[in-house]
């Protein structure tokens, strides 16, 4: 299929606009050209909660052992083995409790024979202890305890380097960092971790007809929703969102507002809205004029006007301005160059496979994105339609936990039938 590239001229000050033909691309081609445009950011060094979800951008090697002690795994009696090896119920053995010692001291006197120091979890055990008995195997008379019988050696002390060996590479660069990760830092030692920084996404509304949230509603008006889902989007995925607010279907005023979204440092301009085959569509215009076009549409529904490009070297994806295909556009485009630029390598959205509980008729060749809601039944996942399908219906979007996949040569799918749906959220289990 041959749609039209615009491609814009600048004469005696006025701007020409020129069509070409220029394939339109699938969902795969489409990506590849996006993805190719992307590379992991540069790192930085940032606090190690500050990092949390990002990738590291060098190895971890541990500095030491941890822990770095052999220290007791119990509350209870630190004691030598051999003292132990003749006791029993009948001819329990006594040993003289000669001191105290609680997690964070440390007891440098070695355990003598016939004796015992009281020891608390994650206390360094004494030179020459051996075992731990807890306390509740133990029978306190005075100032002695009675071993009812033999204790083998080791038992209940974490030995030195038990999690990790000095010189130990714990993390390796390219790991992204959980709440996990972050408490081995913490345990190492480590303040601050080298991560690739996080991308900043200029975003960007268009329109006359889109106003600001909170202004009064007028006829013919509506709210920059698109602003609010796609940057939520962005933070989700580990981005830092600039919104540069609504720009009008006018040349000067969108100009004017990509070149604020340059100044701030944007990695990546996500404009909705201007990319369709009207006479107003403003952003294939600008892109051109400002920078290069690389497609500008793709064999999708929702979504098949969306424009990719690049200002002043900055790539730009143009949304389309309808709030549903805005927000899977940036599912299936933004979203994984957003995770290339973290130093991520999993850019793919998990997919199960579901048992569709609707019919499905469709007319185009396009490939499909239809919301659906998930249950899980019998050990298989069931789909269902969130209900209207159009691209203007953003309660589909709420409704839904999934995208089921319609394959472009299929063109009926009767209710039964299988199908992929790409996660939105994994479903809640009660």
């Amino acid at each position: 299929m041959v749609t039209s590239e615009v491609t814009v001229n600048w004469a005696h000050g006025v701007m020409n606009v020129e069509v070409e033909p220029y394939p339109m691309l699938s969902v795969e081609e489409a990506l590849a050209q996006v993805l190719a445009a992307f590379e992991p950011l540069p790192p930085e060094r940032k606090p190690i909660l500050e990092a949390l979800g990002q990738v590291l951008a060098e190895d971890i090697f541990a500095g030491m052992d941890i822990p770095p002690l052999a220290n007791s795994a119990m509350d209870g009696y630190a004691v030598r083995c051999a003292d132990t090896a003749e006791a029993s119920p009948e001819h329990p053995c006594r040993l003289r409790v000669v001191a105290d010692l609680a997690a964070g001291y440390v007891l440098n006197e070695p355990l003598q024979p016939g004796t015992a120091v009281r020891i608390m979890t994650g206390a360094p055990v004494p030179p020459g202890a051996e075992a731990v008995i807890p306390f509740e195997e133990i029978e306190r008379d005075g100032e002695e305890i009675l071993v009812s019988r033999p204790y083998p050696y080791h038992k209940n002390i974490r030995a030195a380097g038990e999690d990790v060996r000095a010189g130990q590479k714990v993390l390796p660069r390219g790991t992204v960092l959980r709440p996990q990760e972050i408490g081995m830092l913490a345990a190492l030692g480590r303040a601050e971790a080298l991560v690739h920084r996080r991308p900043r996404v200029a975003i960007l509304s268009t329109g006359d007809e889109v106003i600001a949230v909170d202004a009064p509603w007028q006829p013919g008006k509506i709210r920059d929703a698109n602003s609010y889902s796609n940057a939520a989007q962005v933070l989700r995925y580990g981005g830092v969102p600039l919104c540069l607010g609504i720009a009008r279907d006018d040349i000067a005023d969108l100009t004017a507002k990509i070149r604020t979204g340059l100044e701030q440092g944007a990695d990546l301009f996500l404009t909705s809205g201007g990319v369709s085959v009207g006479d107003f569509d403003v952003v294939k215009q600008v892109l051109a004029a400002e920078g290069e076009m690389a497609f500008w549409q793709v064999r999708m529904k929702p979504g098949k006007p969306l424009a990719f490009g690049h200002i002043r070297g900055v790539p730009l994806l143009g949304l389309p301005g309808n709030p549903v295909s805005a927000m899977i556009a940036f599912e299936l485009f933004a979203r994984p160059a957003i995770l290339k630029m973290l130093g991520k390598t999993q850019l793919e959205k998990p997919t199960v496979e579901a048992v569709l509980l609707d019919e499905i008729k469709r007319k185009d060749n396009r490939r499909h994105y239809l919301r659906v809601s998930l249950e899980e039944r019998d050990g298989r996942y069931h789909a269902r339609l969130t209900g209207d399908q159009g691209s203007g219906i953003l309660l589909s979007m709420v409704l839904a936990q999934g995208l089921a996949i319609i394959p472009e040569d299929v063109d009926h799918l009767p209710a039964g039938s299988r199908v992929q749906v790409m996660m939105l959220d994994w479903p809640e289990r009660g």
